[in-house]
């Protein structure tokens, strides 16, 4: 799991700040704080800024989210927050806020409200149950319709059609919107750190 490189300190870590995107040794696999559950209708996120957990909305709608959900660590998106992650596959409710390795599998390309918001998409790292996903294509035609389908219903609600779902991408495209958010979080938000 992952090694903080921080000297030992009386003060609790904030994960978004002190671990790297990519997980040591490996060019595909991200280290992801988990923030959502598979089945809730809660969005909970982290504050950047401090680490913890909050309760961000009740969901607006009956749509529950359909699969996990996180931040990269150490990366900055166009809508101002860490680089969200939808995790796949995961077969019982993981502990919000933990700390999780994530395979990357692809991209889903987002716009929320006329901002930037990419969805990478992930499996468990150690988890065996999923070694046969390799790429998006293997998580099927129903997948991609659900959740195109959530993210362009879910705050259907609160603002109608501002949610649109730009298509899926594969596994190069979504390291390269890593490495483009993790060069944000250098240029933009690192800068601004007291």
């Amino acid at each position: 799991m992952a090694n903080i490189n921080h000297k030992p300190s009386k003060f609790m870590l904030n994960l978004l700040l002190v671990l790297p995107p990519f997980v040591e040794g490996k060019n595909d696999v991200v280290n992801t704080i988990v923030e959502i559950n598979t089945g809730t209708l809660n969005k909970y996120e982290i504050i950047t800024e401090s680490g913890q957990l909050k309760l961000d909305r009740v969901g607006y709608s009956s749509l529950a989210f359909p699969y996990t959900y996180g931040a990269i660590p150490q990366t900055w998106d166009h809508d101002g927050d860490p680089l969200d992650i939808a995790i796949v596959n995961v077969m019982e409710p993981l502990a919000l806020g933990c700390l999780a390795e994530v395979r990357i599998i692809g991209v889903i390309k987002f716009e929320d409200a006329g901002e930037v918001d990419d969805k990478i998409i992930g499996v468990l790292a150690d988890d065996k149950r999923s070694d046969h996903i390799q790429n998006i294509d293997d998580l099927g035609e129903q997948f991609k319709k659900e959740t195109e389908y959530f993210l362009e219903h879910y705050k259907d609600l609160k603002k109608p059609g501002q949610s649109i779902p730009k298509g899926f991408f594969d596994k190069e495209e979504a390291l390269k919107v890593i490495k483009e958010c993790e060069q944000r979080y250098k240029d933009i938000y690192l800068k601004n750190l007291e």
